[in-house]
């Protein structure tokens, strides 16, 4: 039986909160053992209904002054990883301790229960000085909103979200991408989820860690002169290379413009519209899902989160793939994809073809990875494509049942029977006005 401390004894909620972070569950975990001491202090103090996300970031995370809410998750996760911890330490080795801390969503401030004990052992307690403030009883606030970072900051995000709702919601549940026909069980499963989806996302949703969906916020160079404009090189991915540019140079001259200075406010409607496909198909399942910007994506995130990444092959791609434990077979470069061991009859490049404005129509080759974090106990997948429409077409083939049931065959097929563990699948996506119109699957690498 759990009965609301009016008054609890400090040095019992001091000895509860030392058991915890000493436990199985926290020991691995500088971080979460830092952010639950600071939350424990404030709460001890009758701070923590006044403390402010930024404050939690720089005090309690040991974050930089830059921290910005508004762009970077990071507290959100973290009090979200400590949550599922505490609760994780209760089912387990805390099971019978005689005080339950909590961590209510929305808040930052701990919450104390106490087991009531028979009497006969709850006798010879001595009573202790009430240090600690009380804590009322109070409904848990809703924090969904906690897991998506605003996003009025980027104009063209908020009109493309607002465009992928209406698509969603005038779609109202046809799948227009259907390159094959056999149905899917559905007997146990919710709609638009069943075994073969099971399968596939698996590793991602049934986890205890966090899932992050990151989407990529390309770099553009804004001069600075007369004229607001923002130049884009997909080839440019770091600073340096957009200062050491000639073109930039160049424009630079003809601008007018005396200095170049980083932005990072645009992000194209195919990231939108597939984060809108996979908020939906996973947000009933994984309830810490939240989204970052890749620029705000620090690697130490790959070891403590299960990771979702959607955009073309950019800097992120190559980077974080070179910390990860496996080597890739199948590689995103500017012409298509890489094969780097290619099989009998297979080309050593995958090259796309297709025509830019007006028209914007062709195929373009997308390559979805699925790889261990840094530790091997996260997982990573990405979708990358040099073209919006080749990403967000790997996005529908794997949130599609019917294109998954076939995919999933081809998987199992690759492992002998079972799904691999780890992956890359290469797909064609034909398209025009960079809209999806044709995916088909191409072939699939199992990785070791």
């Amino acid at each position: 039986m759990l009965m609301e401390l009016a008054v609890a004894p400090e040095q019992d909620v001091e000895s509860q909160i030392d058991r915890i972070l000493r436990s199985e569950e926290l020991r691995g975990s500088e971080v979460l053992r830092r952010l639950l001491r600071f939350l424990a202090d404030k709460s001890a103090s009758g701070e923590a209904d006044d403390l402010k996300e930024y404050i939690v970031a720089i005090d309690g995370l040991g974050k930089p002054s830059t921290y910005d809410p508004r762009y970077n998750s990071a507290v959100r996760i973290q009090v979200g990883r400590l949550r599922q911890k505490l609760a994780d330490y209760y089912r387990a080795e805390g099971l019978h301790d005689p005080i339950v801390i909590d961590l209510p969503k929305g808040r930052f401030k701990l919450k104390f229960t106490h087991r009531a004990i028979p009497a006969v052992e709850a006798s010879g307690a001595e009573a202790s000085p009430a240090a600690w403030p009380a804590v009322a009883a109070e409904p848990a606030q809703d924090s969904s909103h906690a897991h998506f970072p605003k996003v009025m900051e980027f104009p063209r995000l908020v009109i493309a979200l607002i465009a992928g709702v209406v698509i969603a919601l005038a779609a109202g549940g046809y799948y227009w991408l259907r390159p094959f026909h056999t149905d899917a069980t559905t007997a146990t499963y919710p709609a638009g989820w069943d075994a073969d989806m099971e399968d596939l996302w698996r590793p991602l949703v049934e986890t205890k860690r966090p899932l992050i969906l990151a989407i990529e916020d390309p770099l553009f160079a804004e001069l600075n002169g007369s004229t607001e404009t923002y130049f884009r090189d997909r080839t440019l991915n770091n600073w340096n290379q957009v200062a050491a540019s000639p073109t930039v140079a160049a424009l630079r001259t003809l601008l007018k413009s005396s200095a170049i200075q980083p932005s990072r406010h645009f992000t194209s409607f195919g990231e939108v519209d597939a984060s809108f496909m996979i908020a939906k198909l996973l947000g009933p399942r994984e309830q810490s899902l939240s989204v970052v910007r890749t620029s705000d994506f620090p690697l130490r995130l790959l070891a403590d989160n299960n990771v979702l990444f959607v955009g073309v092959e950019n800097l992120f791609f190559n980077e974080q793939t070179q910390a990860m434990p496996i080597e890739v077979q199948l590689q995103p470069v500017v012409e298509g994809i890489r094969n780097v061991h290619p099989g009998p009859g297979e080309p050593a490049l995958f090259v796309d073809q297709y025509s830019t404005a007006p028209s914007e129509e062709g195929y373009a080759y997308a390559l979805v990875t699925h790889l261990p974090g840094p530790l091997r106990d996260s997982d990573v997948e990405s979708f990358t494509s040099s073209r919006s429409a080749g990403y967000v077409g790997a996005v529908k083939a794997f949130t599609d049942p019917v294109f998954v049931h076939s995919l999933v065959g081809h998987l199992r097929q690759l492992g002998g029977g079972r799904m691999p563990r780890y992956y890359q699948v290469l797909l064609r996506v034909r398209f025009e006005k960079e809209m999806p119109t044709e995916i088909t699957y191409v072939l699939a690498r199992e990785l070791h």
